[in-house]
């Protein structure tokens, strides 16, 4: 498997989009992401039994994921499938298409209104050793996401960032779950001054950034077959975050990125 998607996979994309009570389901998660079967058929007067069977269409398509939260299982868009065609397909369709292709990746990429939370879910033709060492290794981190996280990933170990040649050290910077092969978790980064210079910030940005309490990210990683399936989640964020409105643009590419180095030997420009 090469760094496109693959053609069913692709048809499964374009195919669960062809409907219109599957694109009015992305578009009320888009609106409020992290619903329940319930909230879902009562927010588009659908059957329960309609509804499941879209959102089983959209799930076999990547474009709908879920997380159990006690009792209920919360459903989620999930941007990766829509950036990967447009980052790698892109120049193999009509205008028209390149059109409503970028205005779905900005539709799916934007912030939630409320609860800021981010489930991103992507497969990659890799062993869970692999992709272990992918997301933990600076030298591999470099490649696919151009910055990189050292630490000795043991529970409550802190962590030093780098990024263009800043470093960034802070206590709270820490592992929080560590399960080899299976599942990471740590608090975000800080951000500084120089992170901020590095990146273009603004002077107000930054503050606005530094201001925020801190989020964190989990990584879950799941075998299926002969690769393995990703799930990020990315939330702990404040109301109306800036914080939650920039990572959601960014996971997508990284991610792609991700798939692309780990299939391909290749990197994508970050």
């Amino acid at each position: 498997m090469g760094a496109d998607l693959r053609t069913d996979e692709m048809d499964q994309v374009f195919k669960s989009l062809a409907d219109g009570s599957r694109r009015r389901l992305l578009d009320s998660l888009n609106v409020h992401n992290g619903q329940s079967l319930r909230a879902l058929c009562a927010g588009l007067a659908m059957t329960r039994q309609s509804v499941s069977k879209h959102l089983a269409i959209l799930g076999a398509a990547n474009l709908v994921t879920t997380v159990r939260v006690g009792r209920e299982k919360l459903h989620y868009l999930n941007a990766v499938p829509i950036n990967d065609i447009a980052e790698r397909w892109i120049n193999r369709y009509d205008q028209a298409r390149v059109y409503a292709l970028s205005d779905l990746k900005r539709a799916l990429e934007a912030p939630p209104m409320d609860k800021p939370k981010f489930v991103y879910t992507i497969y990659i033709n890799t062993t869970p050793e692999r992709l272990w060492q992918a997301i933990t290794e600076p030298t591999f981190m470099r490649q696919w996401w151009g910055m990189t996280c050292t630490s000795d990933w043991a529970v409550g170990s802190t962590m030093t960032w780098e990024y263009k040649g800043v470093t960034i050290t802070d206590p709270a910077q820490i592992v929080l779950e560590s399960d080899p092969y299976r599942r990471l978790a740590y608090t975000w980064i800080t951000y500084t001054p120089a992170f901020a210079k590095a990146h273009g910030f603004s002077d107000e940005y930054l503050a606005t950034l530094a201001n925020e309490g801190r989020s964190q990210v989990a990584f879950t990683l799941d075998p299926v077959g002969q690769a393995v399936k990703l799930t990020i989640i990315h939330d702990d964020f404040a109301p109306g975050s800036a914080v939650a409105e920039m990572v959601s643009k960014g996971w997508p590419q990284v991610l792609s990125g991700l798939k692309t180095l780990l299939e391909t030997g290749e990197t994508l420009a970050l």
